[in-house]
């Protein structure tokens, strides 16, 4: 295996700063104006620096970060880049990783993570914080354990996500997903998980206004479902839920388990009662 080549302490100025770069150790290095930096970069280690200007890591491959920062113009930070991990980072650009695959990002905060993830493929987040809207669009085979994310339309479109252990603060989540499970986790939002296939909750809290609806396969294990309204409209569920369910709307088919039901509108010029199942432990 052949030895990096090693800088440190160097302040990169001007376009392509370092271009096709390959087989390098990058210290204490700050990467000022001009755009594109590691363009075309292969084998890069980078520790303790900074990027302070756009599109830092384009088109690269088998990089790993750890202690640095991207500032704020650092935008559109990391695209088409294969094989990267970060680790003890701050990432204060947007738009930062996109159509990436094989990414790792571990005790990282994003706080302006406005289209941040999206299209991308084989992420795994380990103690992420992160706000900014439509996080993760469209991004597939995902593991996650520890995510806070302050966000509306996080995972739209997204595929094969699993998730442990995380907060999320987010209006519309999970639209238009595939194949997702959340275990030990808590949402609060308006609208979670619309024109869903394959969505299921294991021992999470939920609040929504109108959330759980035109879901195909709508799984929910010993969670809870505080202040939800409106809830399970025309989706196919299979719901045990601990305490009460405010208020229940024309579910497609299947059971729903709870302590209580406040109020259960079932509209049979909209759906077929005879499809579903309602078990309330005890009265309201």
């Amino acid at each position: 295996m052949c030895n990096k080549r090693e800088i440190n302490e160097e302040i990169c100025i001007g376009e392509r700063s370092l271009f096709g770069a390959k087989d390098m150790i990058v210290r204490n290095t700050i990467f000022e104006d001009g755009e594109s930096p590691l363009k075309e970069s292969e084998n890069i280690d980078i520790y303790d620096s900074m990027f302070k200007w756009k599109y830092p890591l384009w088109y690269s491959k088998n990089i790993n970060v750890e202690n640095s920062t991207w500032f704020e113009m650092a935008r559109a930070g990391v695209w088409y880049t294969n094989n990267i991990n970060i680790k003890n980072c701050a990432i204060e650009a947007p738009k930062n990783f996109r159509r990436c695959k094989d990414i790792s990002l571990q005790d990282v905060s994003i706080p302006n993570a406005a289209e941040t993830l999206w299209n991308c493929e084989n992420v795994e987040l380990r103690n992420v914080i992160a706000k900014g809207d439509y996080f993760a669009m469209n991004c597939k085979n995902m593991e996650i354990d520890g995510l806070t994310l302050y966000g509306n339309y996080c995972f739209d479109g997204a595929e094969n996500v699993e998730i442990r252990n995380s907060k999320f603060l987010s209006k519309d989540a999970f639209w238009n997903s595939r194949n997702i499970t959340v275990y030990d986790s808590f949402i609060s939002g308006e609208y979670i998980g619309w024109n869903s296939e394959n969505l299921t909750f294991v021992n999470c809290t939920l609040e929504s206004l109108q959330g759980l609806c035109y879901i195909d396969n709508l799984v929910l294990r010993n969670c809870k479902l505080l202040n939800t309204t409106l809830a399970f409209e025309y989706s196919t569920v299979d719901a045990e839920i601990n305490g009460n369910i405010k208020s229940v709307l024309n579910p497609k088919s299947g059971v729903i388990k709870a302590d209580s039901i406040s109020e259960l509108i079932i509209e049979k010029d909209k759906v077929n009662p005879d499809k579903i199942k309602i078990i309330c432990r005890k009265e309201d």
